[in-house]
Parts: C-alpha cells; sequence; structure tokens
C-alpha cells in the first residue's frame, strides 16, 4: 500500500494551495482519510479526516478555511486550503485506514494504518 502525497508549495498569506493523495494497493472509497501536519519543533496534529461515506471533520484551526474532499474514481483525496497563514506552514501528512474496521477516532494518528511521505507547505507572510 503506497499513499503518494503532492507536492507542496511556498505561497503567500492569504493565498490557496491545493494538496492531494493518491493511493496505490488500497481501495480509497473503503477507507477513511485524515491530513495531519507538523511544524517545526511542534508535535504532528490533525488537520481535517474524511470518512468513507464522505463525512468531513476538521481541526478548529482551520475550520473555514480547508476543505477536503474524495474523488474515488481516481482513489485520490484533496485537502484545499484557502486562506493561508504563516501558522499554516508545516509538513503535511495523509494518512489512509480501512473503513470496515470499527473504533475509528479521526484526529488519532494510531487510527491510521497507512501514511504518505509528507510534504512541506510554506506560508509567508
Amino acid at each position: 500500500v503506497q499513499l503518494q502525497a503532492s507536492r507542496g508549495g511556498s505561497v503567500q498569506a492569504g493565498g490557496s494551495l491545493r494538496l492531494s493523495c493518491a493511493a496505490r494497493g488500497v481501495p480509497f472509497s473503503r477507507s477513511h482519510v485524515g491530513w495531519f501536519r507538523q511544524a517545526p519543533g511542534k508535535e504532528r496534529e490533525f488537520v481535517a479526516a474524511i470518512r468513507s461515506g464522505g463525512r468531513t471533520h476538521f481541526a478548529e484551526s482551520i475550520k473555514g478555511r480547508f476543505d477536503v474532499s474524495r474523488d474515488n474514481t481516481e482513489n485520490t483525496v484533496y485537502l484545499q486550503m484557502n486562506d493561508l497563514k504563516p501558522e499554516d506552514t508545516a509538513v503535511y501528512y495523509c494518512a489512509a485506514r480501512n473503513g470496515l474496521r470499527v473504533g475509528y477516532n479521526y484526529p488519532d494518528m494510531q487510527n491510521y494504518h497507512y501514511w504518505g511521505q509528507g510534504t512541506l507547505v510554506t506560508v509567508s507572510s
């Protein structure tokens, strides 16, 4: 199973960026997918998640600015980031969990079985 995140990038504050996470070897349609990020010197934190059925969850810090969606035909999940702020600077990771397993706790990193390699997003002021 491989999760491949798209390249991040550098944007100015207020700008937008879209990350994608493509899966190989696992049917994304049956997977819950989460996005996490890790800023320099900080612990990895939950950003957003989308369940296999499409229900979404967001961290308070990004609510209203980020959106998560999925295209099961492309086996890809997207993280649309708008109105980016310098504090959004971090390495972003996508992660997946078999949606058929019970007990999904979306903000908990331990709940995910597969992880992408991480991609750097830099927001300048």
